[in-house]
């Protein structure tokens, strides 16, 4: 094998795991999405666990909780469309230059890019992005929520956790003594 195929099938490869888990997440997004919206009328909801949890069946045409909701949808919905698709581009950019080693990065980063191709598909098909988690205490309600939702919020904690706990990379190895220092 040459050089340049060893150096393409590891790009190749760099993209492997962020974008199977990325597919994972878009698949169970899009599947419990339809079983809530074929299954519930809007704004119904089903107790799952009395007092905490319910299955409803939402639509937020703003961000998380509600970002710009009652903004013109003129606006509202290109705006939307454009930031998520930077995202996209953001979370693709940083997979291509990770270390082939920071697999949990990959998979994190992948769990990020499925939430947000799993709500873009929303805004793209519906111009809103349907809810259908609703946990709640008494009268409080927390906004409700989706798996891409959930998968973007435990892939950014996975993210900082990572970031946050990992050992620096050993600075004295990247420059050899009398090297200078940027």
């Amino acid at each position: 094998m040459t050089a340049g195929a060893a150096q393409r099938r590891a790009g190749r490869h760099k993209f492997r795991s962020a974008l199977g888990v990325a597919l994972a997440v878009f698949a169970l997004d899009r599947t419990t999405k339809a079983v809530v919206s074929s299954r519930l009328d809007l704004r119904d909801a089903v107790p799952v666990i009395d007092g905490f949890l319910n299955i409803v069946h939402a639509r937020n045409p703003g961000a998380a909780f509600s970002f710009l909701a009652d903004a013109p949808a003129w606006f509202r919905g290109p705006f939307f469309v454009c930031v998520t698709v930077g995202a996209i581009i953001a979370v693709l950019y940083v997979v291509a230059r990770l270390p082939p080693q920071d697999r949990l990065m990959r998979a994190a980063l992948g769990g990020v890019l499925g939430g947000a191709l799993g709500n873009l598909f929303d805004r793209l098909a519906y111009g809103e992005v349907v809810d259908f988690i609703d946990v709640y205490w008494r009268t409080h309600h927390w906004p409700a929520f989706n798996v891409a939702d959930s998968s973007i919020t435990v892939a950014v904690v996975a993210i900082l956790a990572h970031t946050l706990l990992s050992e620096p990379p050993d600075a004295s190895a990247a420059h050899p003594r009398g090297a200078p220092r940027p």
